[in-house]
């Protein structure tokens, strides 16, 4: 009893420490853009404030030059024109907090003890790049939350709930579609064994595996979920029209930026610009993504929140555009791998130094083009492939090393 109360009590204050060290960013940031030259707020900030702006005054978010998000967060950060321009980094900020309460409840609900539950959750709630990214006004933590709470709500099969928050996640941010094949496999009916059925005829054997995704519970998440978006997605185009769908989605689809960036297609994207065959190299540029995708939902569907962090991994490491603040949307999901991985503490720390070390590299070259004026495009490029091989390494790593986890029980009451 004394162990769990300690554990709780601990819990307590690792949440409002987190949630103080935030709102003091938050404060030093506001004295900071007064003060200094360099801004600490986020330029993506301001463009969300000024689409908020557009909002209150009836018209549209996308008034606002490079506002290429869903109206919804424009209407979420409308009390940035009426209460306080810094109300959008605190309700970033407790996203950000709340991110971590979910990783908690998940790693109690996958068998962690309160005290492991508690260490494991600190590596996400006294971690400076959440920290820094939500205290700057930056979005992720808000798509940290949806996810988190969708998985919480799978592992619960609570899925009305999760249907819902998967709905809305999508519309928030499209990546998460990605889960849509490991949710289905996870949910779709059980595999019925039958004495006879290494002598079934093909068609039969494609008929029973199709049959199994009319699951009832399947059937109630797509409804729901699909429901969700396509609501919010036909609400948004009645109000906004064709500009909608395409700043929102469809930009992101055919987008080719060729201003340097992680990804190791930039280079290429960058040389081909003017290309006729630009627009195809940017939609070929899908496939790795896909094939990989397809892989890791098929072999590892069976946990959904390992699943759905190599999905998220896949997607960030092989996409078009990659920066920084992308590898929040795996990152946060690390904590829910970390319990069932046979790595030894010195092995995970030497994949952490070849992660930043990959950063480092990468970020050399590109000082020099940004600050200096030099042309390093071609350093800048070889130095994304290797941040491209040093991430696939790291997620063979994690892979060879890493032990299913058992049938997730309930919680009890804490």
């Amino acid at each position: 009893m004394e162990g769990l109360l300690s554990a709780l009590t601990g819990k307590h204050v690792l949440f409002t420490a987190s949630v103080a060290v935030r709102l003091a960013l938050v404060l030093y940031g506001e004295q900071q853009d007064r003060l200094m030259q360099v801004k600490y707020t986020d330029i993506d900030y301001h463009v969300f404030t000024d689409a908020a702006r557009f909002v209150t005054k009836g018209e549209s978010p996308y008034n606002r030059s490079t506002y290429r998000y869903t109206p919804l967060l424009a209407w979420l950060l409308s009390p940035n024109i009426y209460l306080s321009p810094v109300f959008g980094k605190i309700l970033f900020i407790l996203c950000d907090v709340l991110s971590g309460l979910l990783i908690y409840r998940i790693l109690r609900l996958r068998g962690q003890s309160p005290e492991s539950a508690r260490r494991i959750c600190a590596l996400w709630l006294l971690n400076p790049l959440p920290m820094g990214v939500s205290s700057r006004g930056n979005a992720e933590s808000v798509l940290a939350a949806l996810v988190l709470g969708t998985l919480l709500c799978l592992e619960e099969r609570r899925l009305v709930w999760a249907a819902l928050l998967y709905g809305l996640s999508v519309h928030m941010k499209i990546y998460p579609v990605t889960y849509a094949l490991p949710i289905a496999l996870n949910l779709r009916s059980p595999e019925m064994r039958v004495e006879d059925g290494k002598n079934r005829w093909i068609g039969k054997k494609c008929a029973i595996f199709i049959g199994r995704f009319f699951s009832r519970k399947l059937l109630l998440f797509a409804g729901v979920s699909g429901g969700v978006f396509f609501m919010l997605t036909a609400l948004f185009y009645y109000m906004y029209g064709w500009q909608f769908l395409h700043e929102t989605y469809l930009y992101h689809l055919t987008r080719r930026d060729i201003r340097h960036n992680f990804s190791p297609y930039f280079y290429m994207l960058y040389l081909t610009a003017d290309s006729r065959w630009s627009q195809i190299l940017g939609l070929a540029a899908f496939l790795p993504q896909l094939i990989l995708l397809l892989a890791a939902s098929w072999t590892f569907h069976r946990d959904l929140a390992f699943t759905c962090f190599l999905h998220t991994a896949i997607f960030v490491s092989f996409n078009k555009v990659c920066t920084s603040q992308y590898f929040l949307w795996y990152l946060c999901l690390l904590p829910l791998v970390i319990p069932h991985l046979s790595l030894s503490v010195n092995q995970g720390l030497g994949l952490l130094l070849l992660w930043f070390a990959g950063q480092g590299i990468w970020l050399a070259p590109a000082y020099f083009l940004e600050f200096e004026g030099y042309n390093t495009f071609l350093w800048i490029w070889l130095a994304g492939l290797l941040f491209l091989v040093i991430n696939c390494y790291v997620l063979i790593q994690i892979i060879a090393h890493y032990k299913p986890t058992h049938t997730p029980q309930r919680l009890k009451a804490e």
